[in-house]
């Protein structure tokens, strides 16, 4: 049977549950926070239909969608965007273990999601510790009742997460459970000397959590991890099928390169890099159907103006790229690229994040190249 203490069983063989978070996991039954219809990467499971397979997945180290478009009708055909979740285990224990959490500690979290995550820290620190800010009134409402079943207490409230939740602060951690295109100014104001981790990025690469510490006015940090979470609902990009980007056809232009694009694609070091100058767009890889083990590569401009296609034909020297549009995706990809080879290929675990009243800054520590404004 699959209960909590299979889920901690499962997260400690895996060597990613810390003591001080075991007793959330074995007291807070995760099932108390799905609905009945859950998707999973097994695909959409009903509780009424297929028990054991939906307690199998609410007790499983897996990631469970809550909600997609919203919560708003859905036909058949129509592209299904997961917006809520309730996040894989052992990431949502990263997290926490990177934000370093200590008893006595005030908590913000942004993003209440289900509400399994502040009904851990609930667990861990007091209810009255623990404030979760939730942009979407129906999942905070739900996500009320979920930790109150669980005998949880967290302050659940229904707000802008970019501005925090004022009337609790300050705070000692400041948690983000979406992905951000900028570290908010008020989270550095509310949180003076504390800790703030967010999954960071934007439209072309998001697999980052920034894990900033403050001081005084301005909060400081590294980038870490390679999670994957839903971003911020104000800054949302464009998602859809490949189809409803391509347009023009008839009218792209068609050039060579000797640049592998799959040299960019595969390499997180480098898409890190190229997103901080091409954070408007997004990327994905087609393989072909027939076996030749051909692929292309596409990016795509969220603002659908621009396309590019680059193809990459193994044992080949050039590939053939067709762009449309007013910009040259691929030629600003490519460019970055040269310019990330140029100082080195740095990695990601050399740059650093600034937040100051002004914005944000991502640099890079020694050697050091000149800072890249990201905000």
């Amino acid at each position: 049977m699959s209960t909590p203490e299979r889920l901690g069983e499962i997260l400690r063989n895996k060597g990613c549950l810390p003591a001080e978070w075991e007793a959330s996991v074995a007291e807070v039954p995760r099932e108390l926070f799905l609905p009945d219809l859950i998707e999973t990467p097994r695909g959409v499971l009903s509780r009424a239909q297929d028990p054991e397979g939906w307690m199998t997945a609410a007790y499983g180290d897996i990631p469970v969608t809550t909600q997609v478009n919203d919560g708003a009708e859905t036909t058949a055909d129509a592209y299904r965007l997961p917006t809520s979740s309730s996040s894989m285990p052992s990431l949502m224990l990263e997290m926490l273990n990177q934000l370093n959490v200590q008893d006595g500690h005030r908590v913000l979290e942004l993003g209440a999601g289900t509400g399994l995550n502040a009904a851990w820290l609930a667990r861990r620190l007091g209810g009255d510790r623990v404030t979760s800010v939730e942009v979407d009134a129906e999942l905070a409402e739900r996500a009320a009742k979920n930790t109150q079943a669980a005998g949880q207490h967290p302050r659940i409230v229904c707000g802008d997460g970019a501005n925090g939740w004022p009337a609790d602060a300050p705070y000692d951690r400041v948690i983000a459970t979406y992905t951000v295109p900028a570290i908010s100014g008020a989270w550095v104001r509310q949180a003076p000397g504390g800790r703030i981790i967010a999954p960071w990025g934007n439209s072309f690469f998001s697999h980052s959590f920034a894990v900033l510490d403050v001081d005084g006015d301005q909060a400081h940090g590294a980038f870490t991890g390679y999670p994957a979470f839903m971003h911020d609902r104000a800054n949302r990009p464009a998602r859809g099928y490949l189809q409803d980007f391509l347009h023009h056809h008839d009218q792209a232009s068609e050039s060579l390169t000797g640049v592998s694009p799959l040299d960019i694609a595969h390499d997180s070091d480098a898409l890190f890099y190229v997103s901080l100058t091409l954070p408007d767009a997004w990327h994905v890889e087609v393989p072909a159907v027939d076996g030749s083990d051909e692929v292309t590569w596409w990016l795509l401009a969220d603002d659908r103006s621009s396309w590019a296609a680059a193809d990459h034909v193994p044992g080949q020297q050039e590939y053939v790229i067709a762009q449309y549009g007013p910009r040259r995706l691929w030629d600003e990809v490519e460019d970055a690229w040269h310019r990330w080879n140029t100082i080195g290929r740095p990695k990601r675990d050399r740059a650093r994040i600034t937040v100051t009243a002004s914005g944000q800054e991502v640099h890079w520590a020694a050697p050091a190249s000149s800072p890249i404004p990201s905000s």
